[in-house]
């Protein structure tokens, strides 16, 4: 017979299939048993739809009376878009709760003491570390006030990005870059500096079979005005965002546009210029077995430390072989004083341009001024 571990499990694995649609609530996943079998489960798929808790229980009907359920966050107690868990799972006739972990944010919590206060026993902390984990965008939003930045980059053994003269596709094998496509589907936001955009005309869509999630937005760093034209990122693919201000305004407007999670593609400017900022929360590193040498585009531009110990370092959390490649995700350590000088191709002030409806008119799709 399953125990409570087991099936938290169960819980956070269906919790993760909301990965790409959930934005900006976070990933839930609820399971109810009765004597350790599974009668009802269920997950939040998109906000403003049903939560897991509320799923589940239509599954269980009945048999949910004198269950237990397994919810990987504590169930909610306001009145939102839909009504209230905690209300649901008394109305259900549950027993016990079984919660991963607390809910930080003020509006939601509160559901584990109105459980109790119905005569709901109700456990918390199986399986803390997991949730956290997997809703590590959610409480960093809370916490912050700002998006999860992702760094993303596809290098050589020796650490460049491009050969000398500037080709880069396709440094990495095909299954890397499938995985690159994931990234970017469980993001709200890709941003790309304008001189790739200029290079390489990306598109910067998702391209996954069966990928049915809100296209992230696709935001631009365009201090000097230059993208404008028969460009990708101006299509009606997805939305675009042209930003001409720097990166903490950045974060704030992404923020105000419930952009929970944002995904830097590059190029190296961009890179540096989030990283001496410290406004990176992961690194990932794609790195290909072939060596470019000392005249390759490096990964990060301008002034870094001189001398070793004040050189930034990252912190390991994952290593994994996808095919013939390397996929490294690290996280930044706080940032030395030297290396946080200011870079001079870091976008200056001057706010964002405005973004762009892919139903609004073509007229008014593309940025006026841009050139």
């Amino acid at each position: 017979m399953p125990g409570d571990e087991a099936l938290m499990r169960r819980a956070l694995a269906l919790a993760e299939r909301g990965r790409t649609t959930v934005s900006p609530n976070p990933l839930v996943g609820c399971v109810v048993a009765r004597n350790g079998q599974i009668v009802g489960e269920g997950f939040h798929a998109r906000a403003g739809g049903p939560h897991a808790e509320v799923v589940a229980l239509r599954a269980a009907s009945d048999r949910a009376a004198g269950a237990t359920a397994y919810v990987t966050l504590e169930p909610c107690a306001h009145h939102g878009r839909t009504p209230p868990c905690a209300q649901a799972l008394v109305a259900a006739g549950v027993t016990r709760v079984v919660a991963a972990t607390m809910d930080p944010d003020p509006v939601a919590a509160g559901g584990a003491d109105a459980l109790r206060s119905a005569g709901v026993r109700v456990d918390l902390g199986c399986c803390e570390e997991e949730a956290r984990q997997q809703n590590e965008i959610f409480f960093h939003g809370l916490a912050t006030g700002r998006p999860f930045v992702v760094v993303k980059a596809a290098v050589s053994l020796d650490g460049r990005i491009a050969a000398a003269d500037g080709t880069s596709r396709w440094l990495t094998g095909e299954q890397t870059r499938q995985r690159a496509h994931h990234l970017r589907a469980a993001a709200d936001a890709v941003i790309v500096g304008s001189q790739t955009v200029l290079d390489d005309d990306p598109a910067l869509t998702v391209r996954l079979p069966g990928y049915d999630g809100t296209p992230p937005l696709r935001v631009v760093l365009d201090r000097r005005r230059r993208v404008g034209g028969a460009l990708q990122v101006l299509d009606d693919a997805a939305p675009t965002l042209l930003h001409r201000g720097d990166l903490t305004e950045l974060l704030t407007a992404l923020w105000d546009r419930k952009v929970r999670s944002a995904l830097v593609e590059g190029g190296a400017s961009v890179v540096a210029a989030f990283l001496r900022a410290g406004l990176a929360d992961r690194v990932v590193l794609h790195i290909a077995p072939v060596l470019l040498g000392a005249r390759g585009r490096p990964l990060v531009t301008g002034d870094w430390p001189a001398t070793l110990g004040e050189a930034p370092r990252l912190r390991l959390h994952d290593v994994e072989q996808v095919g013939d490649d390397a996929v490294l995700t690290l996280a930044p350590s706080p940032m030395p004083r030297a290396a946080r000088a200011a870079d001079p191709a870091a976008p200056a002030t001057g706010g964002a341009a405005p973004a762009r409806d892919p139903a609004a008119p073509a007229a008014d799709r593309c940025a006026p001024g841009v050139d």
